[in-house]
C-alpha cells in the first residue's frame, strides 16, 4: 500500500523476498518506480534518495529499497555473487509486491543490480536509468579508482572511523562543502551496525564473484530504453565507464551533468528529478 506520509518513518515498509527480509520506503501512486542505492559505507535507500522520493512520488509509485546487507534489510550471504544475488532478490521482491513491470533508477551498485535484472528477468524492467553505474570498465582511467578502493577497504585495517568516512565521501561529490557533519555522522552510525560490521556487504570474501557485466553478450539484446546518467567529475566510477555500455545497449543514451560527482541525484537533485521524470514520461 502506498503512503501519503513523506517522512522516512511514515513511508517505511518490510517485505519478504524469497526468505530475505527487505526494508523499503514507499510513497505516491501510479507506475512503480524502483530506486536502488549504491554500495558506499552507511548506504541505504533513504540515505541515497532522500532528495528524490517526495518529488518523484508526485508522478510515480516511488519505492526505494535497502539492498541485503544495507539499512534495515537482512544481510547478504557470504560469498554470494554480485550483483547476481541482489538482482535475484529484487526480482523476488517485485513478485512479492505483485509488480509485474517497473521503471528503475540504479546508482552505482544499484545500477549493476538493475542491469543484471534486465539481463535475467527482462520482463520486470520497462525503462531504466543507470546513474554512475557499476558493471562496466573505464576506457582511460586507471582501475580501480581511489573511490572504489575506499569502498572495499573501509572495514579493513583499523576499521571504520569518521576520518575514513569523510575521506571516502569527498571522493563522492564535486563540492565537498555540501557534506555536513550531520550527514557524515548519520552515515557513520549506519556503517557501525553490528550486523554489517560482522559481514560487510562490499568485502571481497573468498568465493565472491564480482561480475563484469560489460562482457555479457546479452547487453546487445536488451530492448529497454536506457538512460546512462553520469557526473562529469565522478571519481568513483568515472565517465569513461559509460562508453562500453553506451556502445552495446541498443537503446541507450548518455547524459552528462557538469560539476557533478558520483552522487548526481543528491548534488543536482532538482535537475535529476526533472530529467528522470521526463525520461519516464511522468
Amino acid at each position: 500500500m502506498s503512503s501519503t506520509d513523506t517522512s522516512e518513518a511514515g513511508s517505511s515498509r518490510f517485505a519478504d523476498a524469497g526468505g530475505v527480509k527487505i526494508h523499503y520506503n514507499e510513497m505516491g501512486s501510479g507506475k512503480p518506480l524502483i530506486l536502488i542505492h549504491g554500495g558506499g559505507p552507511g548506504a541505504s535507500g533513504w540515505a541515497n534518495f532522500s532528495r528524490n522520493m517526495e518529488p518523484l512520488s508526485k508522478h510515480f509509485r516511488a519505492i526505494c529499497v535497502d539492498l541485503p546487507g544495507f539499512g534495515k534489510s537482512d544481510m547478504k550471504p557470504v560469498g554470494s555473487p554480485m550483483p547476481g544475488f541482489y538482482a535475484e532478490t529484487m526480482g523476488k521482491f517485485l513478485d512479492t509486491l505483485g509488480i509485474e513491470k517497473a521503471y528503475f533508477i540504479g546508482n552505482s551498485l544499484g545500477g549493476m543490480t538493475t542491469l543484471k535484472l534486465a539481463l535475467t528477468r527482462p520482463e520486470k524492467v520497462e525503462r531504466m536509468v543507470l546513474m554512475g553505474t557499476g558493471g562496466s570498465l573505464p576506457v582511460f582511467t586507471p582501475w580501480p579508482t581511489e573511490g572504489i578502493k575506499a569502498i572495499f577497504s573501509y572495514y579493513e585495517g583499523t576499521g571504520p572511523s569518521l576520518d575514513k568516512l569523510r575521506a571516502f565521501a569527498q571522493q563522492f561529490v564535486y563540492d565537498p562543502s555540501q557534506l555536513t557533519d550531520e550527514l557524515l555522522q548519520k552515515r557513520l552510525e549506519a556503517s557501525l551496525d553490528p550486523r554489517i560490521m560482522a559481514n560487510p556487504p562490499m568485502r571481497m570474501t573468498p568465493g565472491t564473484a564480482l561480475e563484469e557485466l560489460w562482457r555479457d553478450p546479452g547487453l546487445m539484446k536488451l530492448t529497454q530504453e536506457t538512460l546512462l546518467l553520469w557526473g562529469r567529475e565522478d571519481r568513483v566510477l568515472p565517465l569513461d565507464s559509460a562508453f562500453a555500455l553506451l556502445k552495446q545497449i541498443p537503446r541507450a543514451r548518455l547524459l552528462v551533468m557538469p560539476q557533478c560527482g558520483h552522487w548526481a541525484q543528491w548534488e543536482h537533485a532538482d535537475e535529476f528529478n526533472a530529467t528522470v521524470t521526463q525520461f519516464f514520461g511522468g
